[in-house]
């Protein structure tokens, strides 16, 4: 027999408005949509019902595996209970960032990001995950070793996106050594010597590295259905780049002008949720809200906080008139699957995947995430 579940009473936002009705799912996939009372399902109370949210763009997963420097836990414990989280914010769909290749930040081992994909994979199989879980390759194109790291995962199903980046100083979300010196020297506390020696470093390795890293993944990618990112682009001779490589998401870019190029090409620009949220970008770079103000954001992403991504998204549907809540919630759900290739979900429409977040907002700032569907099944 059929599996059906009805919710009524809902605020349903749809893509283009949002009404009071109920919905229909039949074996885990939306059936129909009605605006008329009925008396028989789950009762939403008023509630808004939305599609599960798609994160594109999240390296939480980093802080449950190593919690603290030279600590690490169980990978799958660590994938478990950053999946956990991830589902209780309402995101049902998720691209868990692994690092490619030693970039600045370091700590980690050769073949600990295989064993992180191994270990969701794992988790997947035993049934412990809770969100649908793929994998984004975020490639540091700078880095000598990246495709060492690179080489470990083409065969992986779960891969579907992969992001170039290039972290050395005088490059991208660096432009300036100001910003640079902030962020490593300051922070690490570095001598005048070896942060010297080590921005040195950087820069030769830059200049050796990134463009023959780039080409080599971006023709990976293309031959292979990978979704390909371009990570903080500051200028149009960067936007040319992505263009050429064939990119179809521009992450984080540092400049009004390269976020606008990016999206008159057919980029989906993707900003942080947290720099929504905060009202500003914590590195000092452009603000999202500019962005969503301007017409050329595209995609939220959580980034570093999960709860971040639904919060974002009703400050911007509340705040920003031109955007309405309908536009706000597709920068979470229907605009990232669709850049992905993800058809099958991010809206609430008949035939869609029913990946449903029942979400209360009934005054003040933050969002109440209460019960959360995937594939028509509770899992949260």
């Amino acid at each position: 027999m059929p599996s059906e579940t009805i919710f009524r009473n809902a605020r349903i936002v749809l893509p283009e408005e949002v009404v009071t009705g109920s919905v229909r799912i039949v074996d885990g996939v939306i059936a129909d949509i009605d605006t008329g009372a009925v008396s028989v399902g789950d009762d939403f109370e008023g509630d808004y019902l939305i599609p599960g949210l798609v994160e594109l763009h999240t390296d939480h997963l980093e802080g449950h595996y190593a919690p603290r420097p030279g600590v690490r836990w169980n990978a799958v414990a660590a994938v478990q209970a950053h999946d956990g989280q991830i589902a209780t914010s309402g995101i049902t769909t998720v691209f868990d960032c692994l690092r490619m290749g030693a970039d600045e930040d370091g700590g980690f081992q050769p073949g600990e990001m295989r064993a992180l994909a191994d270990a969701i994979e794992m988790a997947g199989k035993e049934g412990r995950l809770r969100a649908e879980h793929f994998i984004h390759l975020r490639c540091e194109v700078s880095a000598p070793d990246v495709l060492t790291s690179f080489n470990g995962f083409l065969d992986d199903r779960r891969v579907r996106l992969a992001s170039l980046m290039d972290h050395a100083p005088g490059q991208r979300q660096f432009q300036t050594m100001g910003q640079y010196t902030l962020y490593y020297k300051t922070k690490r506390g570095m001598s005048d010597e070896a942060f010297e020696r080590y921005v040195t470093l950087r820069k030769e390795q830059s200049q050796r590295f990134s463009g023959p890293h780039r080409e080599v993944i971006s023709q990976h990618c293309r031959a292979n259905g990978v979704t390909l990112a371009s990570h903080d682009d500051a200028t149009l001779d960067h936007v040319g780049e992505a263009i050429d490589q064939g990119v179809r998401l521009a992450e984080f870019p540092t400049s009004i002008e390269a976020a606008r190029a990016s999206h008159e090409a057919g980029m989906s620009v993707l900003m942080g949720a947290p720099n929504v949220v905060r009202g500003g970008s914590h590195s000092g770079n452009i603000a999202a809200r500019d962005l969503a103000e301007a017409g050329i954001l595209d995609v939220l992403s959580s980034d570093y906080i999960p709860s971040s991504l639904l919060q974002a998204a009703f400050k911007l549907g509340e705040e920003v008139e031109t955007i309405g809540l309908p536009k706000a919630i597709a920068l979470v759900t229907s605009t990232p699957a669709r850049t992905v290739g993800l058809d099958d979900r991010g809206r609430i429409a008949e035939g869609a995947k029913a990946d449903i977040v029942r979400v209360r907002n009934r005054g003040g700032e933050i969002p109440v995430v209460r019960s959360v569907w995937r594939s028509g099944e509770r899992v949260a």
